[in-house]
């Protein structure tokens, strides 16, 4: 008999972590080891119970997923990090693998396709989601625009937004200018970053500047 696949789960939603290892303990081969409301757990668990697969979350308060996932790797070369989020923009996808991920799934996932991920990653198969998956080939190959055009990529919102952003407005303050939720700017401002490859709001406003997109006055 095949010793069972150890599976860590990280995720800062208890309703997630239940639901996911509901799932998996009806696998005879998969066995769930332990579960991580954030990243330094996550990280402790992985050097304790070294795990064949952590399922990782990307969004937590505290250590993101990103640096949990560079340190479980640190602390448990042997695991696997299997990402599993709700993000699949390039500020999310590519610090993720650069960290360490094998995998990268949403949480849109149907539990039998992320069992069959869990065993290949414990056979150390990547599995990617499509959109993933796209994103990185056009990276390989050089496909993405270097340079992306804001007129063409961005709606007139977002434009107006980055804007606002490249004169030094926190996400509060643009929200009380053009009479909008904080959380609304906040998604603005994500997608922006998303379209135009952006690390961060302060790339967002050299990148404004430098394309010409303020008035030096």
């Amino acid at each position: 008999m095949t010793e069972s696949i150890t599976v860590l789960i990280v995720d800062d939603h208890a309703v997630v972590r239940g639901g996911v290892r509901g799932y998996l303990e009806t696998q005879p081969d998969i066995s769930v080891v332990g579960e991580a409301a954030c990243g330094e757990e996550a990280v402790r668990l992985a050097a304790d119970q070294v795990p064949d697969v952590v399922l990782m979350d990307l969004v937590m308060p505290g250590m993101d997923g990103v640096e949990a996932t560079r340190r479980v790797r640190r602390a448990s070369p042997r695991s696997q990090v299997v990402v599993l989020t709700s993000y699949h923009d390039d500020v999310h996808i590519f610090p993720a693998i650069k960290a360490g991920a094998l995998s990268y799934l949403l949480k849109d996932v149907g539990p039998e396709d992320l069992a069959e991920a869990i065993r290949a990653a414990a056979r150390g198969e990547a599995v990617l989601h499509p959109h993933v998956a796209t994103r990185v080939m056009q990276e390989l190959r050089g496909t993405r625009q270097q340079v992306p055009n804001p007129f063409t990529e961005l709606t007139d919102r977002e434009l107006e937004v980055l804007r606002l952003v490249a004169e030094g407005l926190s996400n509060a303050q643009i929200a009380e200018r053009l009479v909008l939720s904080e959380k609304t700017i906040k998604g603005y401002v994500s997608n922006i970053l998303s379209k135009l490859y952006l690390a961060d709001r302060t790339q967002a406003a050299v990148f404004a500047w430098r394309e010409g997109m303020m008035r030096s006055d």
